[in-house]
């Protein structure tokens, strides 16, 4: 039986999860059921092993409420955010936070069989090295750099990813997990972790993630906006510039071509600066490397150019700028300059420029909500056992 409703027992394992609720008298509050309702399902949600009651939560007059939790036994994500050569790797709580971190190296281009087969292999590897791998996977979700089709879970025409065309990434892992899987693109669920843990209060959100290549996620009106899949991909908008680059797509002077993080290695590595990854870019820029503080102003002042036409018709509420080069002081500096000053004042009157507040963890965060607003049906699941 399916059961997504608000007031259904997914909703109360999603407050209690998530940190809104934690006793019964919230749970009723937020969720406008009854309290013998409540009280009702958490008992069913208790005796299948996804509630705990522990110790006395804060009195609000009257006896101490006891104080409700998720049981260890409601189970784990397994979440990996995949980077061009690397791998960002979670065991996760059902609200995406983190119980085990580890970093992977790894190539995406060597194909999706292999890289997926052995993200998969190293996640339950770090479960069964944490201690954690009795514990039931209630959900796989998988971040990748390129645009990935929301209907079928497929990667569409990716600029950096080559075999990995039409690729059926979310059947891949289903069969091989036998558990629900979400697949994503990686600034989708950057967007989604940033405004779920550090900017719940706003309704419209874009969040840029700048790396070795360059992406956008939007928030409207407090839901992942996706389009078919290719909404807020920024990065082969094309930019003026004086000499031509061509871009990895087939077309030239796309952004991605001119200001991603492998755009500025190469003009570095042109310089004799050898870069490995984007954070050494942001490490020559700390350590005032002329070159480097250059190349990212540029970057900046490119970003900003198509980020003032975006801000001018969305009029976000918040940007918020995160990946590997939000690290760059100079960078963001431009790009926030460049929005000041070219953007119409109604759409920056109550703007919020900032970095991530979450950090790396914010695509694996990001996952997890996905994961537990779609947990439905393993919950009602669980409590038909």
């Amino acid at each position: 039986m399916r059961n997504n409703r608000d007031d259904g027992p997914a909703a109360l394992v999603r407050l209690v999860a998530t940190g809104q609720a934690e006793s019964r008298a919230e749970l009723a509050r937020l969720s406008g059921l009854a309290a013998s309702s409540v009280s009702l399902r958490v008992e069913q949600l208790i005796e299948a092993g996804l509630f705990a009651e522990e110790g006395a939560g804060a009195s609000r007059g009257g006896r101490r409420p006891r104080r409700l939790r998720l049981a260890r036994a409601a189970g784990v994500l397994l979440i990996a955010d995949l980077g061009a050569h690397h791998a960002r790797l979670a065991v996760a709580d059902l609200a995406g936070a983190p119980l085990a971190l580890a970093d992977l190296t790894c190539d995406i281009a060597v194909g999706p069989e292999k890289t997926l087969t052995t993200v998969l292999d190293e996640l339950r590897a770090l479960a069964r090295d944490r201690g954690l791998s009795d514990l039931p996977v209630r959900g796989v979700g998988i971040g990748l750099p390129g645009p990935v089709d929301p209907a079928t879970g497929q990667v569409v025409s990716p600029s950096r990813m080559p075999g990995w065309n039409d690729f059926p990434v979310r059947d891949f892992l289903a069969g091989h997990a036998a558990v629900p899987v979400l697949v994503e693109n990686d600034a989708n669920l950057m967007a989604v972790g940033e405004h779920r843990h550090s900017w719940p209060e706003l309704d419209n959100l874009m969040v840029i993630k700048l790396g070795t290549g360059i992406g956008c996620g939007v928030i409207v009106d407090g839901r992942l906006h996706r389009g078919r899949g290719a909404a807020g991909d920024i990065s082969h908008v094309r930019i003026l510039s004086e000499a031509t680059v061509d871009c990895s797509c087939g077309h030239p002077d796309c952004l991605e071509a001119h200001a991603s993080g492998a755009a500025l290695a190469a003009a570095l590595a042109g310089q004799g600066i050898a870069v490995d990854h984007p954070s050494r870019i942001v490490e020559l820029v700390t350590d005032g490397v002329p070159q480097a503080t250059s190349a990212v102003r540029t970057a900046g002042r490119l970003i900003g150019d198509v980020l003032t036409a975006l801000v001018n018709f969305f009029n976000p509420d918040a940007l918020v700028i995160g990946g590997s080069l939000s690290g760059a002081e100079p960078l963001v500096a431009t790009v926030r300059g460049a929005i000041y000053e070219r953007c119409l004042p109604l759409a920056t009157r109550n703007l919020e420029i900032a970095t991530s507040r979450v950090g790396r963890n914010a695509s694996i965060l990001g996952a997890g909500h996905l994961l537990l607003d779609a947990s439905g049906d393993w919950i009602e699941q669980a409590l038909d056992r």
